[in-house]
């Protein structure tokens, strides 16, 4: 037989109290509300002997307030997954229980998860927003939900926002190479057209102008996203074929990167200590690779942290007529054997 779980009413009725005076014990305002130590005891010690929890959903609707979060990612890979685990914890510490979900980088599926959560009341969104989410995200805002966007936005839309700035450290990485006398600096990246990779590419451009290089840029299919898709591999080592006048390649993203290694190490691994190679987005794997790989590393702390100050300052404030927030932090570069200078 199923166990029956236990309600408010419960323990008031086998402590012989007020369901408010329950509720107002277990919401941490026993004190505030001059209910006197014995009686706080005692329930606490009952809720305890019972192992009660709360029903979240019912006290949602009771509160208006879930003390849930959502974190909506593109997937959980590298980058995402550490931002995440650190998320989770820093919103354990406030009471809040975090849903994660994937929408691969599709729009409609994160405009269905949107309205899931919204039907769930949660209490905020933390989103790494597909390409063309800006209506709903405008219209969570203008229902005043509390919502933080990551890693990317939308320039025409007023909304919080926590990020690096990737058009600096694409610059600087771009600029480290040429100082290392590398002269024909090819930038890989995707046709995907969202803000963080528009910066990198910036960056790119701006550093190859100052040193008046040539820029020699190649964006691959957006439906090539996949990490372990083989068409991706078939792309770069086309890109590795056709221009042996590179010096050097400017991976816009690690798993970028990973492909090319990949493609180094199968078809051209005579290439492999002549071509200078960096990446955005730093991952333990280039650190020991041979030869280690240069990389620009986003600092996963430092982000996760800024993400869930700024979500808890929202959930806390009237969020009418509140100004949006845009945070940019900035990058590190770790320069490793495969930016040595030429």
């Amino acid at each position: 037989m199923k166990k029956r779980r236990h309600s408010i009413k419960d323990i008031a009725s086998a402590n012989g109290v007020s369901v408010t005076t329950v509720s107002f014990v277990l919401n941490g305002k026993a004190k505030e509300m001059k209910i006197s130590k014995t009686v706080t005891e005692k329930i606490l010690k009952y809720v305890k002997k019972i192992n009660y929890r709360p029903n979240q959903i019912a006290q949602s609707l009771r509160t208006g307030k879930s003390k849930i979060l959502v974190f909506m990612v593109e997937d959980f890979y590298f980058f995402f997954a550490k931002i995440a685990s650190i998320i989770e914890d820093l919103a354990h510490e406030k009471g809040y229980k975090v849903l994660f979900c994937t929408n691969d980088n599709d729009d409609n599926k994160s405009s269905e998860l949107i309205e899931l959560y919204k039907n769930i009341k949660v209490d905020g969104y933390i989103i790494i927003p597909s390409p063309g989410l800006m209506p709903k995200i405008k219209e969570l805002i203008n229902e005043e939900y509390p919502v933080v966007l990551f890693d990317r936005y939308f320039s025409e839309l007023e909304s919080n926002y926590v990020g690096v700035n990737n058009k600096i450290a694409s610059y600087n990485a771009t600029r480290h190479l040429i100082s290392n006398n590398y002269k024909n600096i090819g930038f890989i990246t995707t046709e995907i057209e969202q803000t963080q990779m528009i910066d990198r590419l910036k960056g790119y451009e701006g550093a190859i102008s100052d040193a008046g290089l040539t820029p020699w840029i190649k964006k691959l299919p957006i439906l090539e996203y996949n990490i372990t898709n083989n068409i991706l591999d078939d792309y770069i080592r086309r890109i590795i074929e056709e221009t042996p006048e590179l010096d050097a390649i400017y991976f816009s993203t690690n798993y970028l990167a990973l492909s090319g290694l990949r493609v180094l190490k199968k078809n051209f691994p005579q290439y492999i200590d002549k071509l200078g190679i960096i990446t955005f987005d730093d991952l333990d794997f280039f650190e020991i690779y041979t030869p280690s790989i240069s990389a620009v590393s986003q600092p996963y702390l430092e982000l996760a942290k800024c993400i869930m100050d700024l979500m808890f300052n929202t959930l806390n404030s009237e969020l009418k007529n509140k100004p949006a927030i845009k945070i940019e932090l900035e990058a590190n570069l770790k320069i490793r054997e495969s930016t040595r200078v030429r």
